[in-house]
């Protein structure tokens, strides 16, 4: 069996991490690009025979390349490799993996070191939207030691801000997708939200759930998913996402109130798994239905006063801290930009290997 060599690096973003590539390393046909992908990470579902842990969170993929337009230094393309099927999916965002995107570009020398802070503006092509990138880089290098710390994550590292431009729409076309703040379907009342990520917002306790659970045990629940899994095939449509069976998005969240002094409380099925920790968009689109008049979220949140306004988003191993520059001109709160802090580190680097036909 012959093998091709593929120049690599492997970043943990966020609380997720994954291969990241120069988009010129890559096919430039997207049929061929994916099967590719598909070998590097593994197609079954321990991906055995590729880089991927066998876990959603642990089964992406970055592809980066310098932009043409004039707002954006570099351009990125999400792949999220869906454990166990054989495919992939590049509908969402992931904001996890979009920490790493940065550092991977002072690391290929795609964009200069500045000053002690390095700012990358990057187009998301998933979405078309773009995100300023803040880097931590003394010296004149790229460096991953600093004291920031995200739940999900042991230690410390260099924080990595990362600042949204106006993400309302991104894959389904506006922020309230459906047209309504509340829409219901079989009797479950929900606010659907796409700030960032397609998230489908519901009451923990209209689903018999306390929301307090753990994942093992929602995981266990099969009543509820299947549940879910029927509101989620009826919803998807009306969000403008089409038959969304088998696909990463929307997300379905059940929220109830926080714990822990946070906003609010977050129990998240990413797509059909609770997780331990809510998505870095999906968080920023939880927060957003926070703010919306009348949402199902409006007598359960814990709201702060400021503008920017801070959020603490909770979820089963911790919190996620959101920062929302909001526009109240309108008939709706608009948020203007969102604000959030993660860390990323640099894994490994070189090249990975890609069976071919004997």
């Amino acid at each position: 069996m012959s093998q091709r060599a593929i120049p690599y690096m492997q970043f943990r973003g966020g609380s997720s991490k994954g291969l990241f590539f120069l988009a010129g390393d890559l096919p430039a046909d997207e049929a061929a690009r994916n099967q590719l992908l598909l070998s590097a990470l593994g197609r079954d579902g321990r991906q055995i025979d590729g880089l991927g842990g066998g876990n959603p969170l642990t089964s992406k993929a970055a592809i980066v390349s310098l932009s043409s337009r004039d707002d954006a230094d570099i351009d990125y393309l999400f792949v999220q490799v869906v454990v166990g099927e054989n495919r992939v999916d590049t509908t969402a965002n992931c904001g996890n993996i979009l920490a790493g995107v940065g550092p991977f570009a002072v690391e290929a020398g795609l964009v200069p070191v500045s000053s002690a802070e390095t700012r990358v503006r990057v187009h998301m092509r998933n979405s078309g939207k773009v995100c300023e990138l803040v880097l931590q880089t003394p010296q004149g290098a790229m460096t991953y030691c600093g004291d920031a710390r995200i739940d999900g994550v042991p230690g410390t590292s260099a924080a990595v801000i990362c600042n949204y431009d106006d993400v309302a729409g991104s894959a389904c076309g506006s922020l309230l997708p459906t047209g309504n703040v509340v829409d219901v379907v079989d009797g479950i009342e929900m606010t659907c939200v796409d700030n960032g990520m397609p998230v489908v917002v519901m009451r923990a306790a209209d689903l018999g759930i306390s929301g307090y659970e753990t994942p093992e045990q929602l995981n266990g629940n099969e009543a509820l998913k299947a549940r879910l899994q029927k509101i989620r095939l009826q919803i998807g449509p009306k969000m403008n996402l089409g038959d969304v069976d088998g696909a990463a998005v929307p997300k379905m969240c059940m929220i109830s109130a926080p714990s822990h002094g946070g906003a609010i409380n977050t129990r998240t099925f990413i797509p059909y798994q609770c997780h331990d920790a809510v998505g870095v968009l999906g968080a920023v689109s939880v927060a957003t239905a926070c703010i919306l008049p009348n949402s199902v979220a409006q007598n359960i949140t814990q709201l702060g006063e400021g503008n920017p306004l801070q959020l603490s988003v909770e979820h089963p191993s911790g919190e996620f801290s959101v920062s929302l520059a909001i526009d109240y001109s309108a008939e709706l709160p608009r948020v203007t930009q969102a604000g959030l802090l993660r860390t990323a580190r640099l894994l490994s680097h070189g090249d990975l290997y890609i069976a071919e036909a004997c």
